[in-house]
């Protein structure tokens, strides 16, 4: 799924059409399509107005989806799908281009591929740094070309210890030094996109936790059922 121009300019200024509610999706969360000229692309809709309040978590769940976007952006790693905020139908929110993926895939069958494991050591980290709680299996796309994109990246960033995850399978292994060297690079300063959407106890725990899995070199190992999200897929 590469990430055109023209793909980028039709999301940001399209007009956006509702196709229909995403099934599933605890939050509003809607397909919608973005058309500008004879250009159209679809794209996932997530407005704030459709959010469910969380005791955990401010309002403002998309801003989050965003920052994820642009810390898969400054590390390199492209693990999310083109994020951008838009002012839809429904007010403010986040719109993901959508990935056309094979959606009876998911974490859980993708594993087994030992072809997919470098992208999901570097999902992994990115998960571990960005503190998510909710990465479910299905979380995992597999989209025509081979890349694994990772979504619904909205619980993640909380400034207090959060992480639940199905991936496990690297605990123990070394990280690779490709992806800790990106991380050093993250530690030399925030990146001004993600500042912008974070709170800053909350930007210091981010670079608290790569700047921990730097030093230890190694992925952690679960500790407790808490560890894992629910339902798992």
């Amino acid at each position: 799924m590469a990430v055109s121009t023209g793909v980028r300019e039709v999301l940001a200024r399209g007009a956006l059409t509702v196709k229909g509610r995403m099934p599933w999706a605890s939050n509003g969360t809607f397909l919608v399509e973005a058309v500008l000229g004879d250009a159209r692309a679809l794209a996932v809709y997530k407005p704030e107005q459709g959010e469910r309040p969380l005791w955990d978590f401010p309002a403002g769940l998309w801003r989050r989806e965003l920052a994820a976007y642009h810390l898969s952006e400054a590390l390199g790693w492209r693990l999310v799908p083109l994020t951008m905020e838009r002012d839809g139908p429904y007010g403010a929110g986040s719109l993901q281009q959508f990935v056309e993926a094979d959606f009876e895939q998911h974490y859980f069958t993708l594993r087994e591929d030992p072809r997919h494991h470098d992208a999901f050591r570097r999902l992994c980290a990115f998960d571990l740094v960005a503190n998510n709680a909710d990465r479910k299996s299905g979380h995992c796309l597999l989209a025509g070309d081979g890349t694994i994109w990772a979504i619904d990246n909205g619980l993640c960033f909380g400034a207090e210890p959060k992480l639940r995850t199905v991936i496990w399978d690297f605990a123990g292994e070394p990280v690779p030094a490709p992806l800790l060297e990106d991380l050093r690079g993250l530690l030399a300063g925030m990146p001004a996109p993600v500042a912008a959407l974070l709170a800053p106890a909350e930007q210091h725990a981010l670079l608290g936790r790569a700047r921990a899995l730097v030093r230890h070199g190694k992925f952690p190992r679960e500790r407790g059922g808490r560890a894992y999200p629910w339902p798992l897929v």
